[in-house]
């Protein structure tokens, strides 16, 4: 008799899929680089684009690296999966997290996954912004992620929102437009430097926050 074998079905954009079944999927496509399971959905995004994705992408990360660099309990992640809910498995651009030991709500599973909301979470949005601006925007409020932003690269906009009371609100700037992080303390963003591409004033800014008394007090409390 021959040899039957069980073929593994490939993930499809729109498919509806248990969070077991996707990530089943999932491995086996070893050369997809990206898929997102949201409210039980697959999404699968566009090939990416230098300065749609690919720059802004490579910004926010050297920009929360500085922070992570300064910030001894507090972890960065690049576009790593997170398993927030039984329907719900994003692959946000950044991720922020505070060490579980530390108090921090997210941990790494035993088969190396994030698993529940990280503290903050960052999307880069050009094909993607309806998405980010509202289904995944609505999942990350209600599994706790703490504070979401958006870089709405063709509206040429960054969103800041911080969960209060269960709602996400917009974080509001400073007299100097510079959004000053209430979960990590020290972690400052000026939003105009990062659209203009003024990278030396994007990091003065960032430096001045790893510089601060509030920074520097989080760091103490969290040893």
């Amino acid at each position: 008799m021959a040899e039957t074998t069980t073929r593994i079905p490939p993930l499809e954009n729109g498919d509806r899929l248990t969070r077991d079944e996707f990530e089943r999927r999932y491995h086996a496509m070893p050369h997809l680089k990206k898929a997102e399971l949201i409210e039980g959905v697959v999404h699968m995004p566009s090939p990416v684009r230098a300065n749609r994705h690919g720059n802004p992408h490579y910004q926010l990360i050297t920009w929360a690296g500085m922070y992570t660099t300064m910030t001894p309990g507090v972890y960065g992640f690049d576009n790593s999966t997170v398993r927030l809910d039984v329907h719900n498995e994003p692959q946000p651009d950044v991720a922020l997290v505070i060490d579980p030991a530390r108090g921090g709500q997210a941990r790494i599973s035993a088969d190396d996954y994030l698993e529940h909301a990280p503290e903050l979470v960052a999307e880069v949005s050009a094909s993607s912004v309806s998405i980010d601006t509202n289904t995944k925007a609505e999942v990350y409020r209600r599994t706790g992620v703490r504070e979401y932003i958006i870089w709405r690269v063709l509206d040429e906009e960054i969103d800041w929102f911080v969960l209060r009371d269960e709602q996400f609100v917009p974080l509001v700037p400073d007299a100097e437009g510079i959004h000053r992080s209430e979960i990590f303390p020290g972690l400052w963003l000026d939003p105009a430097a990062l659209l203009r591409d003024d990278r030396r004033r994007l990091f003065d800014v960032a430096r001045q926050g790893t510089s601060s008394p509030q920074h520097a007090a989080f760091v103490a409390a969290h040893r």
